[in-house]
């Protein structure tokens, strides 16, 4: 019964330890996406400005 309940605990240890390196696979992933997602933000250009003249948007006409 000793070596039974060793495998098991042997399994159960490489169980862990199998848990242990898929969740730092994941963090690494997850930091990894998320510099990329922070390097394609600040890629994108600021929004051009444009000189329209101030009455321009503030009447809807909602008739049909």
């Amino acid at each position: 019964m000793d070596s039974v309940s060793s495998l098991v605990n042997a399994a159960s240890s490489a169980t862990g330890v199998q848990a242990a390196a898929g969740t730092q696979v994941l963090r690494k992933a997850l930091d990894l996406q998320a510099q990329t997602a922070a390097t394609l933000l600040q890629s994108v250009p600021p929004p051009a400005q444009y000189n329209n003249p101030s009455n321009l948007g503030q009447s809807i006409d909602v008739k049909a």
